[in-house]
């Protein structure tokens, strides 16, 4: 008789062993496998905002470059096109100025019968939140003045912008020359890059 209990108690099925571990195990991996999902999330998240401010701070760049160097060309054998460019770069105090004071500077230049071209040399954006649509920019520039008779004048600037984001896009909205070296900016001095051109408010 205790032969044949053994032999029942061998041939019983077996319980399922630790089933708890296995439970332990699977939630193991789901979270393992949720905190992975999040933590690529997050990386995603963070790198998008970075690229994100990146395309920012090109597009301001590019924006700050070309109104820089479009208020330092002026022809004035086109200068109605000329002058249209300056306002359509410009918005605020800057704009303001430039379309009180067109007529007489358009005097000024047709007397002079000066040609001014600018190249970029370089730029950088120096401040920029996107929060508020504020940006500015330095950008140094070759700048050539053809007057009739006379050698092509060529000189060599840099130039303090701010940039405010418009429903048009990024314009400048002051302008104003670079400190050189370690000297304090002036807060009265204003670009003159062409000529003759008017002051530019900073």
């Amino acid at each position: 008789m205790p032969h044949f209990r053994t032999t029942a108690a061998r041939l019983r099925p077996r319980a399922p062993r630790r089933p708890l571990l296995a439970v332990a195990l699977t939630l193991a991996l789901a979270a393992a496998v949720a905190a992975a999902l999040s933590g690529w999330s997050w990386y995603d998240a963070a790198h998008d905002g970075d690229a994100a401010f990146a395309r920012n701070r090109d597009t301001v760049l590019a924006a700050g470059e070309q109104a820089v160097q479009n208020l330092n060309t002026l022809d004035h054998n086109d200068l109605d096109h000329g002058l249209d460019i300056w306002e359509s770069s410009t918005t605020g105090d800057l704009h303001t100025q430039l379309t009180q004071g067109r007529t007489g500077f358009a005097k000024q230049v047709q007397q002079a019968q000066t040609v001014s071209t600018a190249k970029v040399l370089s730029g950088a954006v120096t401040e920029l939140d996107t929060r508020t649509g504020k940006a500015s920019v330095m950008v140094a520039l070759r700048i050539t003045v053809q007057a009739p008779k006379a050698k092509p004048a060529v000189k060599e600037s840099r130039l303090l912008g701010e940039l405010t984001r418009t429903a048009d896009g990024w314009k400048l909205s002051a302008l104003g020359q670079a400190p050189m070296g370690d000297s304090a900016p002036d807060p009265a001095a204003t670009a003159t890059p062409t000529t003759p051109q008017p002051t530019a408010s900073h």
